[in-house]
């Protein structure tokens, strides 16, 4: 009699740290993807339901683990008695998860579990209505979710999604998750890279010519200096001028001005070149000096995440000129920086 409790013994314990090893792993793809997937793909729609059931499953195998772990004391008691069998009960409580664990009993337990899961599913959902009375019993129901608590966060999950979204549609999104966050500052040609036009400039043929030579579409007009902007000359509106009769920038140029914070957000700048309809912003500070000038191909390009080119221009960008004349910028003979 004792041999036979004692197999049986070693049977439910071996079998306690085979169940305990089971754990089914979820598909590396979302419930939703799957579910939009099954309506043309058969294995997308077993692992679809696959995953629906694995709840259970897992609330199964622990149902399992219970008896067989109450199985075990009590056969430990019946085969060594109350004093050498509370010891060995509570000895192999202890230690079954770490034998669950072991290279071997894990290896079984995984290919046991993968040859029966079919089986094992259909059983399980056979029994869902009981498993659905004592979820509504015991624990509420809450629908699963990923939470994201930063941008940076969903940034590295849109990063991580593999062949999923193209380069460019990664770069798109990411820019705009960080566009509201940029400033004008951020993106504005410099003062010192701004080209511009003096108001009292006589528009004649040399003069044409070097405004064409620069390679923009359209220049800030100047009364007294930078700080000063009048207007706005337009390339296209020069073509039409009669080179033979001078005029003005001032009679040529577009009267109309508007001025923009450098500390102003991009969301901000993009709103305001949709409203007025204009290209060109001129950027002040909190004195009302220029310190820059904005287009609206500057903000577009920080969206997208790509150099926008103006049809009409053709010059280098604005912040590597403005970088090529640090070394020239208010550097007077024995001037002393602080």
């Amino acid at each position: 009699m004792f041999t036979f409790l004692l197999i049986v013994t070693v049977l439910v314990y071996l079998s306690l740290a085979l169940v305990a090893g089971m754990h089914p792993v979820p598909h590396p793809i979302s419930k939703y993807e799957l579910k939009r997937r099954s309506t043309s793909n058969k294995a997308a729609k077993w692992q679809h339901r696959r995953e629906i059931l694995l709840p259970d499953v897992y609330g199964a195998l622990a149902a399992k683990s219970a008896v067989l772990l109450v199985a075990f004391v009590a056969l430990s008691i019946a085969t060594f008695s109350w004093v050498f069998g509370i010891g060995i009960a509570l000895l192999g409580t202890v230690l079954y998860p770490t034998v669950a664990h072991w290279p071997f009993v894990h290896k079984w337990s995984t290919r046991i579990y993968a040859q029966y899961e079919p089986a094992y599913l259909d059983a399980i959902e056979s029994m869902r209505p009981v498993f659905n009375v004592v979820r509504a019993v015991t624990i509420p129901h809450v629908e699963p979710y990923h939470r994201f608590d930063s941008r940076e966060e969903l940034q590295h999950l849109i990063q991580q999604a593999g062949d999923v979204l193209s380069e460019n549609e990664k770069l798109l999104i990411n820019n705009g998750l960080s566009f509201k966050d940029k400033t004008v500052a951020s993106v504005m040609t410099p003062k010192s890279a701004i080209k511009y036009v003096k108001k009292t400039e006589f528009l004649g043929p040399l003069v044409l010519s070097e405004i064409h030579e620069l390679g923009h579409s359209r220049l800030p007009v100047i009364d007294e200096d930078i700080d000063h902007v009048v207007g706005t000359l337009h390339l296209n509106d020069l073509l039409s001028l009669d080179q033979k009769r001078s005029t003005t920038a001032e009679k040529a140029m577009e009267a109309k001005t508007y001025y923009i914070r450098q500390d102003d957000t991009l969301e901000h700048a993009l709103a305001a070149f949709i409203e007025t309809r204009h290209h060109l912003f001129i950027v002040l500070n909190e004195y009302r000096e220029t310190v820059g000038l904005l287009t609206l191909e500057d903000v577009i390009a920080s969206l997208v995440g790509r150099k926008i080119e103006d049809e009409n221009d053709n010059h280098e960008d604005a912040h590597a000129i403005a970088q090529k004349n640090v070394a020239r910028n208010n550097a007077a003979a024995g001037h002393v920086d602080i």
